[in-house]
């Protein structure tokens, strides 16, 4: 789960490297994200020519976590780092590529943009 002030590491190409969560939208009096929840994040790396700068904030969808996820199939997913992918007020995402594997997770919460954006889905 992706708790608060949690630092991610952003996995598209809008120029944030690492955001951290401040808030989970649209789950009322949560305090955690799971994969594939709309997170608000506030950008704390970023390149000097970035569409996202440092110190704004941005909405995010949480494409990895190291926590372990379990699938209605009995098997369980897990990745090596918590990742999210920058997007604008549609849902749409904000840069045009995405690095790495995404979990399946996010078809059922129609991000299809980003899933035929990724390299692969796991």
């Amino acid at each position: 789960m992706i708790a608060m002030r949690t630092h991610l590491t952003v996995a598209d190409n809008t120029g944030a490297k690492v955001v951290s969560c401040i808030g989970v939208v649209g789950r009322s009096g949560k305090r955690k994200a799971a994969l594939g929840d709309v997170i608000t994040c506030n950008v704390r790396e970023a390149d000097p020519d970035a569409l996202a700068k440092k110190g704004e904030v941005v909405r995010g969808v949480v494409v990895r976590m190291r926590a372990p996820i379990r699938r209605p199939d009995g098997t369980w997913l897990r990745f090596d780092s918590n990742a999210v992918v920058l997007i604008d007020t549609q849902g749409n995402p904000r840069g045009t590529r995405v690095f790495g594997p995404v979990a399946r997770e996010l078809r059922e919460r129609k991000f299809l943009k980003i899933i035929s954006l990724a390299p692969e889905v796991v």
